[in-house]
């Protein structure tokens, strides 16, 4: 049966829809596992998100996928997500890099196990959590999977908890053009960036929504960043713009700002980074999250870039098949692991 290694990889689920003169029906379901619980699970099929009742469920299993990322591609787009999102105090333990931005995000303030620690691994954990407790800060590391799985060994015999996995995923540049599959369903919306469904939205005013791209946030941008964060220190303006290639789009319907994302270049210019697309709520469904991306994709492919990564929560199923239907697949998952106190 799954297990919650299991999250993030590709399975097939043999499910029952029906019994049949008192034979059951069976059908054949391939995806990516993205949420696993007692009572359901959820793949993302090529025809959308999938929720299946455990009791529905004769057999289940993971299957290869298409295409298994070596440990060396692994480290390189963890690398470039490193560089597009960089933390203003660092240090290294070997080649495991420690990241501190003032508790702003997850990702800035956790140590990137990748690389040889040069030193036994309990001696590695242990300068870690010595380094966060110089910071005032509890300690934390991101697990990339399977990779770090000897880390997470070690954390799981330190009493470390973990919070929810975090989907890794690419695709190629350029996006596929937009079509009916991108149109949310009738009964509410699915958000690109937070997949929270909503029923509403007003249609005509925002067909003439435009998308303007800056080397820097407006105050608005950054009104609109600290809302989604809980705040906004000084630690985090860097992580949003201390970055050689990045752009900030600005989705505006008559001179109101109702849609933000933000872009980077990175990866010795191979990798365009995705990160906080966001839609204010009164302009939800009408397709300017899929904007946002577009333009931010086709400056990522002006610069050089040849594919785009993004992070997303792996419980976020609506987002999840969202990016899905704009080529996305997870390249491989990670777990942000927390000292205990």
């Amino acid at each position: 049966m799954l297990r919650q290694q299991d999250v993030g990889h590709r399975i097939v689920v043999r499910r029952i829809v029906g019994i049949r003169e008192g034979r059951p029906l069976f059908s054949d379901a391939l995806g990516e596992l993205v949420e696993l619980s007692e009572t359901h699970l959820t793949l993302a099929t090529a025809h959308g998100p999938l929720r299946v009742p455990v009791t529905q469920v004769h057999r289940a299993k993971r299957v290869p996928p298409t295409r298994r990322p070596t440990a060396a591609a692994v480290v390189a787009l963890e690398r470039a997500a490193d560089e597009a999102w960089p933390a203003p105090t660092r240090g290294r333990i070997g080649d495991w890099l420690l990241r501190s931005a003032d508790g702003w995000t997850g990702r800035a303030n956790s140590a990137l196990p990748i690389g040889d620690p040069d030193r036994p691994l309990a001696a590695a954990v242990d300068e870690v959590e010595r380094w966060y407790a110089e910071q005032g800060q509890p300690a934390m590391i991101n697990t990339p999977l399977p990779l770090a799985a000897p880390v997470g060994t070690e954390l799981d015999a330190r009493g470390w908890t973990a919070r929810p996995p975090t989907l890794v995923q690419t695709a190629p540049l350029p996006l596929p053009a937009p079509s009916s599959v991108d149109t949310p369903p009738a009964t509410g919306r699915v958000d690109l960036a937070d997949g929270q469904a909503s029923a509403g939205g007003q249609a005509g005013r925002w067909e003439s929504v435009v998308v303007e791209l800056a080397t820097a946030p407006s105050e608005g941008w950054l009104a609109v960043a600290a809302g989604r964060k809980g705040g906004l220190p000084d630690a985090a303006r860097h992580v949003l713009t201390a970055v050689d290639q990045v752009r900030f789009a600005h989705g505006y319907v008559d001179g109101m700002l109702v849609a933000v994302g933000r872009a980077t270049v990175t990866g010795q210019g191979r990798w365009l980074g995705l990160s906080l697309i966001e839609v204010s709520p009164e302009a939800r469904r009408q397709g300017l999250a899929r904007q946002v991306i577009d333009e931010l994709a086709a400056w990522g492919v002006s610069a050089g870039a040849t594919r785009v990564f993004l992070q997303v929560e792996q419980h976020n199923t609506a987002a999840v098949g969202l990016y899905q239907r704009l080529g996305f697949v997870t390249h491989h998952t990670y777990l942000t692991r927390v000292a205990p106190h």
